[in-house]
Formats: C-alpha cells, structure tokens, sequence
C-alpha cells in the first residue's frame, strides 16, 4: 500500500512539473542563425517558436539601420506543445500603396519573436538572419494608361471598349480583376497571366469571363504584377459602364411585291423594323424608298457613300438565290432603319439611331435588269462587320417575263 501511495506521489509531481513547463509563454525560439539565398525558385527558411499560453504574437526582421520589416503583428495563438512555424521566403509587406510586397535587399538582419499573453506577461527572443544574392527590380507597372475611362458596351462602335495599356520592366505574373460597385462583388478579367518587360495590351468590353454584361455603374481595376522573388506591386483606377445593353432587333414583316413582272420592272419590298432591344441601334443610308438596279451593290451607288461602315451599324437588305457575289457581296441592296427622312436623322444624311420601342418601316425598291426567269428574293437584318441576323426571312419567288 505504501509503495503505491508512493507512485501516486510521483505521477502527480510529474503532472505538476509539466503543467508548470507549460506556462512557459514563448520558448524554443530557432534556429538562432539563419541563411537564405533566394533564386525565384521558392526558396525559405524556417522561424519556429513555442507559446505556453494564449497570447498575440508577432515577428519582425530589422536591418543594421534599424528599419522594422514586419513579418506579423499581434496574430492571436493558442498554447500547444507544437511548434509554430514562419516560413519566411524573403519578401515582407510594406505600407506602400503600389509595392504591396517586396523582397529584402540582401545583409544581415535581426529576427525578434514576440508574446504578448492575455494575462499582460510579455516575452520576446531574438536571431540572426542573413540574405545573400541578387537583389531584384520590382514589377512596376508603368505608364498605365485606361482609355476611355467610361465605356458604353452595347454594340454601337462607340466606346464599346476599354484599353488597358501598361510596361513592365522585369517579367511578373499579371492579374487583372473589376470590382463593382458595391466593393464585394470581384470579376476576374486576366488571371496568372505571365507577361514579359515589353508593352501590355488588354482589351475590355465590360463583360465577366462568362460574356455576361455587367450593370452600368463605377468600377475598381486592380493590376497586381508578382515576380518569382515575391515582389508584389498593385496599381488600381476607376472605370465606368454607363448606356451598356445588348442589342436586339427583329423584322417584324416583310412583303415583296409583285410576284410576277417583266424585265426592267420594279419590285417594290415592304420591311417592318422594330428595337426590341433596351439601348439604341445605330444605322445608315441610303434611306427608305431609295431605288436600286439588280447590276447595282450598295457599296458603289453614290459614289461609295454607302460603303459598309466597321462596327455598330445595322441595316435591313434583300439579297436572292443566284446571286453570284458570294460572301462578300451578300444582301447587296441594303437600306436604313429608321421612320425619318434624311434631313431629321440624328446627323442628317449621315447616320440616324432606332431608339428602344421604336419601329420602322423601309421600302425598298429594286428594277429587275436580270436574264433570268425566276427570282428568289429573301430579306435579312445586317450589322456591319458582325454578321446577318434573321437571315432569308420573307422568301418570295418572282417570275421575270422577256
């Protein structure tokens, strides 16, 4: 019995000591000497310490002039027998708005651990670090230039997009992202794209990744530029959306008329035009009732003043089966949507808008000069230099006598 109040004796001392050998608030702080060479190859070095009660902790390197480097300030952290570990990479942050992050210069520093327990006991160890190699040259981003700073993305030609044009003078990995307006809502646009010290181009047109257009409203790009040493610069700028909206028309009828006629007669063609759309559609000549020749293109009629325009531009056209003009010269009678007269478009006898809500309706005419005995017309919507939409709608077949 003796013998095994004497054991009982024992474990409990032992469990005493190791609760008292716990309370330790920082201890095992190491190594004491530390090296690091860094290449861009993801290299570190190792700062470990131990807390013996809860407390805030923070590390900071300092160099032989006395600037603080903080590597972490008053983080909280739990006692635990384990070791907590810094992986330390070379880098540590600063309070410079474009250089977010930066890679020490090489020397000698002076690593300290601090504890700070919640009961206000304080205890701090130190150690040698030195940094040897080259010291790189951060990813400024240069001559950042956003233009325009407002865009109206809805397919007018018109500040549709947004150029976003920098310099780099080292290679980084680039990230671009938009945040909306609302400062929650973040929309990647360029993601760990690597990019070399040459002139950067990005184009955007206000959409997410996914083509979705985002409301109108003020934006934040951030350009963040990383290179392999951990340098990390930031530059950030405001750009708005304002009038964006996807355009949608749609012919709403269509009649070409007569259906049987000799050659050298007219065919007169009747189009109704609506923007179903909620943003204006632009468009141009020639205007309603305007008369072409079969032997005629759009593109030569006075004197080119009809030639396609780049982007933005719709106009309804009537094309036929055998036309030999192929891709290039498709629908190549072509007239504008728009219910006013030349004089009273928005440039007068220029270009005219076909506001939202608002229909058109255009005739066209074309004088049938063709050897040919049966003609198949179609009608079909045309945005320059995009394509043709509700294409061959209102096919009808014509006989030509001789």
């Amino acid at each position: 019995m003796r013998l095994l109040r004497t054991l009982a004796c024992l474990a409990l001392l032992a469990s005493l000591l190791a609760s008292c050998g716990s309370t330790t608030l920082l201890s095992n702080v190491g190594p004491a000497a530390l090296e690091l060479r860094p290449t861009g190859n993801g290299e570190n070095v190792q700062i470990s310490y131990t807390i013996g009660k809860p407390a805030r902790v923070s590390v900071y390197l300092q160099d032989a002039a006395g600037t603080r480097y903080t590597l972490r300030d008053s983080e909280p952290r739990l006692a635990s027998a384990d070791a907590y570990t810094l992986f330390f990479d070379g880098t540590a942050p600063t309070g410079d708005p474009v250089l977010k992050r930066k890679a020490l210069p090489s020397g000698s520093y002076t690593y300290t651990v601090q504890a700070q327990a919640d009961d206000g006991e304080h205890a701090e160890a130190h150690g040698t670090l030195t940094i040897g190699g080259v010291d790189a040259k951060p990813p400024l981003i240069e001559d950042l230039v956003v233009f325009p700073e407002t865009i109206s993305p809805n397919a007018d030609g018109i500040d549709d997009i947004a150029e976003i044009t920098y310099q780099l003078p080292v290679s980084a990995t680039v990230d671009i992202t938009f945040t909306a307006p609302d400062g929650k809502s973040v929309y990647p646009f360029v993601a760990a794209d690597k990019e070399g010290p040459t002139p950067q181009r990005q184009v955007w047109n206000g959409k997410t990744v996914d083509n979705a257009l985002l409301p109108d409203g003020v934006y934040t790009y951030t350009i963040r530029a990383q290179d392999l040493f951990g340098n990390l610069v930031e530059r950030q700028g405001k750009i708005a959306i304002a009038g964006g909206g996807q355009p949608e028309i749609k012919l709403s009828f269509t009649n070409i008329a007569p259906d049987a006629i000799m050659k050298g007669d007219v065919i007169t063609v009747t189009m109704r035009v609506k923007n179903t759309g909620d943003v204006p559609i632009r468009t141009y000549g020639p205007p309603s009732g305007y008369e072409y020749s079969t032997d005629d293109v759009f593109s030569s009629v006075a004197g080119g003043k009809y030639v396609a325009k780049p982007g933005g531009f719709w106009r309804v056209g009537v094309d036929w089966d055998a036309n030999s003009g192929g891709a290039a010269k498709r629908y190549p009678y072509r007239w504008a949507i728009t219910p006013r007269p030349p004089e009273q478009w928005k440039i007068p006898n220029q270009e005219d808008v076909l506001l939202p809500g608002e229909e058109a309706e255009v005739i066209g005419r074309i004088r049938v000069q063709q050897p040919e005995t049966k003609m198949s017309f179609y009608v079909g919507l045309i945005q320059d230099g995009v394509g043709f939409f509700q294409d061959r709608t209102g096919r009808t077949i014509v006989k030509v006598g001789f």
